[in-house]
């Protein structure tokens, strides 16, 4: 297989691998594979995943196709997500997600992608989308409030949410309070639901 042929056979693959690649041939010489590496055609951002060095990801949602397929199962959520959601002003400086694997970082020649370790009982809440051509599980909004909260227990009080500057207008766009209150059963947690209810009271309060 020449390197043509493996880039138009994977032109739908943001990420790849080289089970994806010996799909197409499965009896691909893995010595082509490093020369087309040394050659930097192809760019290594884990152990197993790969991209072709001209794709070139710069749009969020791309960065949030590759999060998906890097480490799961997970779905991008945390900060990133308050970011999708415009509820936050700064940017954020990696992509961040949880998963039901360890908690664990990469920083590849794209970004860096962080993923939080959440319980398998708490991989709920989460959308799957398609933009530009790309497709990516992200958490609704109301589990990504929640998913930030139980995995910093230190954030607790009105003035904790007082410093992240959640944009009132974007939040009553954007949160439903009863979801946000059938999530928080679901947790069965007593210190998440104490500040969740905190959280609640800030962001109608917000919204006056």
């Amino acid at each position: 297989m020449t390197y043509l042929e493996l880039k138009t056979g994977l032109k739908d693959f943001l990420v790849f691998t080289i089970n994806d690649i010996r799909k197409l041939d499965p009896g691909f010489d893995r010595r082509r594979f490093s020369e087309w590496q040394k050659k930097e055609y192809i760019i290594k951002l884990r152990r197993g995943y790969y991209i072709f060095s001209d794709a070139q990801p710069n749009q969020e949602e791309e960065l949030f196709a590759i999060a998906s397929k890097l480490y799961g199962p997970s779905y991008v959520s945390l900060e990133m997500a308050f970011r999708y959601y415009n509820i936050i002003p700064e940017g954020v400086y990696s992509i961040t997600s949880v998963a039901t694997r360890k908690t664990a970082e990469f920083k590849t020649p794209v970004g860096n992608f962080t993923y939080h370790l959440i319980k398998p009982s708490l991989f709920f809440g989460y959308s799957l989308k398609s933009e530009l051509g790309t497709t990516f599980k992200i958490a609704e909004l109301e589990k990504a409030f929640l998913d930030y909260l139980y995995l910093k227990p230190h954030i607790s009080k009105r003035e904790d949410f007082e410093e992240m500057r959640f944009d009132p207008e974007m939040i009553a766009r954007n949160f439903n309070f009863e979801t946000f209150t059938k999530y928080v059963a679901l947790f069965r947690n007593g210190s998440v639901k104490r500040r969740a209810e905190t959280l609640a009271t800030f962001l109608r309060h917000a919204q006056t």
